[in-house]
């Protein structure tokens, strides 16, 4: 036993016996700290909030930013390379339309005047919405998604794509019987009034309006474009008509991508 009464021996928090340290640990520095500034650190959770403004939204995933100009090989590039990465889905439904208007023109004819009229208003609201379907698919691609064979037929406003249909194929039919060059004046500045009563559910009307104003903005350009789809389709048909299935769907994709630049919607 040390004097003082501790036994090193007996002490729990001391197990081997070691002799306390002499002299004992200096006690600590004494000082007059500087309080903390005023308006110090904010309590915990207690954050300003971040500063305001008029921020826009990030992209969603899988669009890129929207182009501000149009380009001819921009469009056409973009068409081709969205039709290959789902080319058989784009030759598939182009094949199977392509059937069934050869099947109705084959089945629906009569030399009855009464019944051939019939039978044409029939084939001919069932090419309306063939090409509806196909500018329905080409939305999709340019919204950056692949379109399945159902996709091609998630339009609903059916009745205002065969009346707008109906009213251009009558105003482009007076066109080519005034000397040809009105109907492909009609043809040219209505191009895209499916584009606008699918995408955006525009009546007949005004979507007919609607086309030719945002061709007229950039008409230069996009009449550029027009020639170098109408040549495309027709190599396509020249090469034994096969080349359609491919044509086909570059053209439609590449107008439609020219319609979401001209109207500055988002492209994929």
């Amino acid at each position: 036993m040390t004097s003082g009464g501790y036994d090193p021996d007996k002490d729990p928090q001391n197990p081997g016996g070691y002799p306390p340290p002499q002299g004992g640990y200096p006690p600590p520095p004494q000082g007059n700290y500087p309080p903390p500034e005023q308006g110090g650190y904010p309590p915990p959770g207690n954050y300003p909030p971040p500063p305001q403004g008029n921020y826009p939204p990030p992209p969603a995933f899988g669009e890129s930013p929207m182009p501000t100009q149009l380009s001819v090989g921009t469009a056409i590039g973009y068409a081709f390379n969205k039709f290959k990465d789902n080319a058989l889905v784009w030759v598939g439904i182009v094949l199977i339309a392509a059937i069934i208007q050869g099947v109705l023109n084959f089945v629906l004819s009569s030399d009855n005047f009464v019944l051939g009229l019939i039978f044409s208003v029939i084939v001919g609201v069932v090419a309306l919405l063939i090409q509806a379907a196909l500018v329905r698919g080409a939305l999709h691609e340019v919204d950056g998604i692949k379109p399945a064979f159902g996709s091609f037929f998630q339009f609903g406003n059916v009745v205002s794509v065969v009346i707008a249909g109906v009213l251009v194929g009558i105003a482009t039919s007076i066109g080519f019987v005034l000397l040809i060059i009105p109907g492909l004046v009609i043809t040219f500045f209505t191009w895209w009034t499916f584009q606008f009563v699918i995408d955006r559910g525009d009546e007949p009307i005004p979507a007919i309006k609607a086309s030719a104003q945002a061709i007229a903005s950039n008409g230069g350009t996009l009449f550029v474009l027009a020639l170098a789809l109408v040549g495309i389709n027709i190599v396509g048909a020249l090469l034994f008509v096969v080349g359609l299935l491919a044509s086909i769907p570059i053209t439609i994709i590449a107008g439609t991508y020219a319609y979401r630049v001209t109207v500055r919607g988002r492209v994929a």
